[in-house]
Order: C-alpha cells, then structure tokens, then sequence
C-alpha cells in the first residue's frame, strides 16, 4: 500500500489557508496587545489597529467563503 497523499488530498486538508488565517490572527492578536499597553496612544497608532483588524476581518471573510464548493 503506498502510503503518499496526492497534492489534491493535501489541498483537501487546506493546511497553507489555515496557517496563513491563524498566522494573520495572532499578529493582530500582538497589535491590539500593544495598542491597549500605552500610555497615551497617538492617531498613527489607532490607524494602525484599525488597519490590522479591518485586514482580519477581509482575510476571515475570504476564507470563510471559500469553503467546499461543489
């Protein structure tokens, strides 16, 4: 019995789009950790956040959407 997957059996399992989301999520994770630790944070710096979780919130809702289409 040969026991390699397929690439098509791999993407199945789509492992790179779930590293990329988790990945994505942990670093706004750290940005808003940050945010919340100053002292007296500046415009700049709340236009960062809001980058960062409006970025999430397109990359969340790209990879919901690509679910199993048939």
């Amino acid at each position: 019995e040969d026991a390699k997957m397929s690439p098509e059996e791999f993407d199945k399992w789509r492992i790179v789009p779930r590293l990329l989301v988790l990945m994505m999520a942990l670093a706004c994770w750290d940005v808003i950790h940050w945010f919340t630790t100053l002292e007296a944070p500046t415009i700049e710096q709340a236009g960062l956040v809001s980058v960062c979780t409006g970025a999430m919130t397109a990359v969340f809702g790209l990879f919901l959407g690509k679910g199993k289409q048939e």
